[in-house]
């Protein structure tokens, strides 16, 4: 496999942008702390005693390498591609998430931090963050839109359980974005106690290279399975998008190999042509959010707009600001999946595999239900099953019940 765009093209430059992406752009209160953070990053990156210790733990007690899985049956049932799922929700806490807040949690520590705080959507990543600080010995407060605590109830059990303060968010539209505003007001009162994981590969630089240096050991390991199992590289990758941080995970290992191609799934909701939708790379623009430029869906006054998706963990009105540049350069295609998509690949993964996929996992295999048949049989997709949906089957179950 050749590449065809030189790897600079897919890091951030000393500032943090990648391309007109990107940046730090930030209040004057909050300047310093997250300068901080990039600084002991930057050291700690290059520290082999801090890249063992996360590797060991990553191996020992996440229960790394994830498996990679060829779904049979699903391949079968579908025809044309082969599909291979790479099995994040195999992971310690049940999705990707583990693997970053690990990385954050000991940053942490190293930084001589006290407290943990975050947001949270579906609370995969608020259960992954209080694992973490249970593990390393850390106070732990989670950010969560009110409407996400009634609508994944078990993991805010969990979080509770571990020890963590879960804090209901009634602002707004009580959802994702609000946790975010929220957890960064406390965040920004009190930074020398409080180390700020955020969820995914968005906020100010160097959250969005950081975090997805740390899930990047999912493409690594998708990467090395593969040509085991297969002896070449994979026509194509498929992951959910919402900020963006399971799929530039997979995608980064696969950047430089222009061959294979690279699709996101975004949350269309119920449907683009309204505003119950999530879909930020299709009809967003360019705008700044959470610290970050990057593309947002907004209003005329340039607010961002209420979003909606049935994945609590991706409906967010903004994106990684990777992805916005990946888009740009023509390196990563983004398509969606509506909400009854979802519902329906949630089912059909589950009844052909006996895999029951996460809501947010579900967007991408929506898409593999599209994509495969179009492909010959000797082609290979690799999708993401970013987390399990253990947290999801209730809200489903009401779902399917109100629909009868």
């Amino acid at each position: 496999m050749t590449a065809t765009l030189p790897h600079s093209l897919y890091r951030a430059d000393a500032s943090g942008r990648f391309g007109e992406f990107g940046g730090a752009e930030l209040p004057p209160p909050l300047v310093a702390p997250i300068a901080e953070v990039a600084a002991a990053y930057a050291e700690a990156s290059q520290d082999p005693a801090f890249q063992d210790q996360l590797q060991s733990l990553l191996a020992r007690y996440v229960g790394r390498p994830s498996l990679l899985y060829f779904a049979e049956n699903l391949t079968r049932h579908l025809g044309g591609a082969k599909i291979y799922l790479k099995r994040e929700d195999l992971n310690h806490t049940g999705a990707h998430k583990i693997n970053h807040c690990l990385g954050e949690a000991l940053l942490a520590k190293r930084m001589g931090k006290t407290k943990l705080i975050a947001e949270t959507g579906a609370g995969q990543h608020g259960v992954a963050l209080a694992t973490a600080a249970a593990l390393v010995g850390l106070e732990c407060e989670i950010h969560m839109g009110a409407i996400d605590v009634a609508k994944q109830h078990p993991n805010v059990v969990r979080m509770e359980l571990l020890g963590a303060t879960v804090v209901p968010v009634e602002a707004g539209g009580r959802s994702l974005k609000e946790a975010v505003d929220s957890a960064f007001g406390v965040y920004a009162a009190a930074p020398d106690e409080y180390f700020f994981a955020i969820g995914s590969v968005v906020g100010p630089h160097p959250y969005p290279s950081m975090v997805r240096d740390f899930q990047s050991v999912v493409g690594r390991e998708a990467r090395a399975q593969i040509l085991a199992e297969e002896g070449r590289l994979p026509d194509a990758l498929v992951a959910a998008v919402g900020g963006g941080s399971n799929a530039l995970g997979l995608f980064d290992a696969f950047l430089e190999d222009d061959d294979v191609r690279i699709i996101g799934v975004e949350p269309a909701g119920e449907g683009l042509d309204g505003d119950r939708h999530a879909a930020t790379m299709t009809l967003g623009t360019p705008g700044t959010l959470h610290g970050m430029r990057t593309k947002v869906l907004q209003d005329a006054d340039g607010e961002p707009s209420a979003v909606h998706s049935i994945a609590s963990g991706i409906d967010y009105p903004g994106v990684g600001p990777q992805h916005a540049h990946l888009e740009q350069i023509g390196r990563v295609e983004y398509v969606t999946a509506t909400d009854a998509e979802t519902l329906d690949a949630f089912q059909l993964l589950t009844r052909q595999e006996g895999i029951i996929p996460a809501l947010e996992s579900a967007h991408a295999v929506a898409h593999v239900v599209e994509l495969a048949p179009t492909l010959p049989g000797d082609a290979i997709i690799i999708a993401n099953l970013s987390g399990r949906g253990d947290k999801d089957v209730d809200f489903v179950a009401d779902r399917l019940r109100a629909a009868e």
